[in-house]
């Protein structure tokens, strides 16, 4: 019985027993990566959240409240897309660094898929072309605001579309001239007693040497 054993089973055997990759080290990699693709998402959208509320001021400086409130909400959202996706990777580190990592497996798997999506979300509201279509006065780019609008309204929160109202309020106040003060005016006072009138006839003053005055009536 021969114990040789050839170089290829020895190269073979060594590289079986290296280090094995565990789901917990593949959890961490893809949450790194998430992490990553945030930061590069969060600088990009920044640039479209700062569009948005120059399309919103200047919106209200034409009168267009509908428009101005349209790109309010969209910002409100998009804000709140990368709140989230910045909460759940937190969360997800934690997770990820247990010790009893295969008992919450599927929980990290689950929200690694969600973060994913997430991010999905993020990636299609940075497309220049929809913030151009927030500006624009075409009928096709109308109907783009009047359904993003609604479809924003549906999915926010009554404390988002809280702040989005006080926003807008700001805003109105910052953009819009304030309204002059009319200046008071302040009216004569009506007598309280009637006007005393003077009896009729003719009146005239007479001077006489002693320089003493008096009223005399001539009668007509």
């Amino acid at each position: 019985m021969s114990f040789w054993k050839s170089p290829i089973s020895y190269i073979m055997g060594s590289s079986q027993s290296g280090p094995k990759i565990t789901a917990q080290d593949r959890a961490v990699v893809d949450m790194k990566l998430q992490r990553d693709k945030l930061k590069q998402y969060q600088k990009k959208i920044q640039t479209i959240l700062n569009q948005e509320h120059v399309i919103a001021v200047d919106a209200l400086r034409s009168g267009n409240e509908a428009r101005a409130l349209t790109a309010l909400r969209r910002r409100k959202y998009q804000e709140g897309l990368l709140q989230k996706t910045d909460g759940q990777l937190e969360v997800l580190e934690n997770l990820v660094s247990s010790v009893e990592f295969a008992l919450i497996e599927k929980d990290v798997m689950f929200g690694l898929k969600q973060g994913n999506e997430v991010l999905k979300q993020i990636h299609s509201e940075m497309d220049i072309e929809s913030v151009h279509k927030l500006m624009s006065d075409t009928a096709e780019a109308i109907q783009y605001q009047r359904e993003i609008g609604e479809a924003l309204m549906s999915t926010m929160t009554a404390e988002e579309e809280e702040s989005v109202q006080k926003e807008l309020a700001e805003l109105q106040a910052e953009a819009l001239p304030p309204v002059p003060e009319v200046p008071r005016v302040d009216l004569p006072n009506v007598p309280a007693a009637e006007p005393v009138t003077e009896p009729e006839g003719d009146w005239r003053i007479e001077t006489t040497p002693t320089t003493t005055r008096g009223k005399v009536a001539i009668e007509a």
